[in-house]
């Protein structure tokens, strides 16, 4: 059954437009409270459930928590507030505060007009989908708001902050530090602009912070995880050893090393594995997604080490880590996940987990990934109507298979709709560069051409 408004990563949009208005968040925060209330597995004493909510650093966090607020509290339900935190971080405050659900206010790595919402249930995952229909089903009852006695209460939550520091210090070996490392670290005007700083530096590492004056406006912009440029031109600057970039909402990072080299999340996540096969305890194997660079499943066959891809987005590698009882997986955005140190994608534990590798093996990042060369990728986003279904245009098959023919099995070709915008992606991979382009190009034309006829 399709879900009209759940995408991949919550609900995503323009703020202004609907479904990111205060009306509209409002209702939702009660449809939320409401299949909480109707839960028996919360109702602990009698007690109210509680919901915490965090954010990231949109000036449009504001209203949208407020709306929530109201929301939750006209269905009965308590509520905690975080303010600005990693979207991991709310994850792990679930269960350490023991609540009922958290919500995270946020639209990742996307620039400041955009917000969205997302739901993680009390173990700190996802919201199953069997949940989200449910609260999708209660989107066009009235709200009726419960009486004033049993209303929910708003408290904020003060130790919020020092909590997740020293989890995420707990996830990196006690026996090893940073010091004599210097790093720059880019929070991109973050939800992490108050928090990676201090989990390096008091692992011992000399910090340098960058994109650390969130105003509300300028999130993501030309910094962060998805603008690495501007990192990779201040560890230059400060004559660092490494620099590290997270996102909006701090569940992707990026790393850079002294020279100025990128690497993104496919070659982390082989750092990772790599490091882990050696000290024997890498459980199982690894899930990448459809997305994956194909060099590093071909490098993960030389290795032994077990590798299946998934969809596109972090709930399918967390469905299928679960499904294979494994603890690594990823994406190229840099979303890792390493279940036996949390139950969500999270930048900070995931760069600690890399510096692990740096510090146990006393090697450089560009040592560490010797020899596995990527093959060259290409990717164009197609903006299409949202009724447009690309998998029955006779065009879009067409160019495909010719693309496939011409690549002669050494390299992929993927179509694919995005989960959280009204855009089709188009990547093509492969061992020749000229190729590639060429074919992400056709197949971007003819996608461009068929949805607008």
């Amino acid at each position: 059954m399709t879900k009209k408004y759940f995408g991949t990563d919550g609900i995503r949009g323009r703020v202004g437009r609907h479904p990111i208005t205060p009306q509209f968040i409002m209702h939702l925060g009660y449809s939320a409270g409401k299949v909480l209330a109707a839960a028996d597995w919360h109702l602990l004493e009698g007690k109210r459930p509680t919901v915490l909510i965090g954010k990231d650093t949109r000036v449009s966090g504001y209203m949208l928590e407020s709306a929530l607020e109201a929301g939750l509290c006209a269905a009965g339900v308590d509520v905690l507030l975080s303010g600005p935190m990693p979207t991991p971080a709310i994850a792990y405050l679930i269960r350490a505060l023991r609540l009922q659900a958290g919500i995270v206010i946020s639209a990742s790595h996307n620039l400041f007009e955009d917000n969205g919402v997302k739901f993680f249930s009390a173990d700190g995952c996802k919201l199953p989908d069997d949940m989200e229909h449910h609260i999708e089903s209660l989107l066009d009852a009235p709200i009726e708001t419960m009486p004033s006695e049993k209303l929910g209460k708003v408290q904020r939550l003060k130790d919020a902050t020092g909590r997740y520091i020293e989890f995420c210090k707990s996830s990196f070996p006690y026996h090893l530090d940073l010091r004599g490392l210097k790093i720059v670290v880019d929070c991109a005007h973050g939800a992490t602009y108050h928090i990676a700083g201090h989990v390096l530096h008091e692992l011992g590492a000399d910090v340098v912070t960058i994109g650390v004056q969130p105003n509300g406006l300028n999130i993501n912009f030309e910094c962060g995880s998805t603008h690495c440029a501007t990192l990779q031109k201040a560890v230059k600057h400060h004559h660092a050893d490494l620099g590290i970039a997270f996102d909006g909402d701090g569940d992707r990072v990026m790393m850079v090393d002294k020279q100025g080299r990128l690497y993104e999340g496919d070659q982390l996540i082989y750092i990772i594995a790599k490091h882990r096969q050696q000290r024997k305890i890498l459980t199982g194997g690894v899930v990448g997604t459809l997305m994956t660079n194909l060099a590093i499943e071909n490098h993960f066959k030389e290795l032994n080490i077990p590798f299946l891809r998934a969809n596109v987005g972090d709930r399918y590698v967390l469905e299928l880590l679960h499904k294979q009882g494994w603890h690594l997986g990823g994406e190229n955005s840099g979303h890792i996940i390493c279940m036996d140190k949390h139950t969500t994608g999270d930048g900070i534990i995931s760069a600690l987990q890399v510096l692990y590798a740096l510090r146990d093996t006393q090697k450089t990042l560009a040592e560490l990934v010797r020899g596995v060369s990527l093959y060259p990728q290409a990717l164009i986003n197609v903006k299409i109507p949202k009724s447009f279904n690309f998998n029955t245009n006779k065009a879009i098959k067409a160019i495909r298979e010719a693309a496939e023919t011409d690549l002669n099995g050494k390299g992929r070709v993927l179509i694919r709709a995005s989960g959280t915008e009204s855009v089709i992606r188009v990547m093509v991979e492969g061992e020749s560069k000229h190729k590639v382009n060429h074919w992400t190009e056709r197949i971007a034309e003819t996608v461009q051409i068929a949805s607008s006829s």
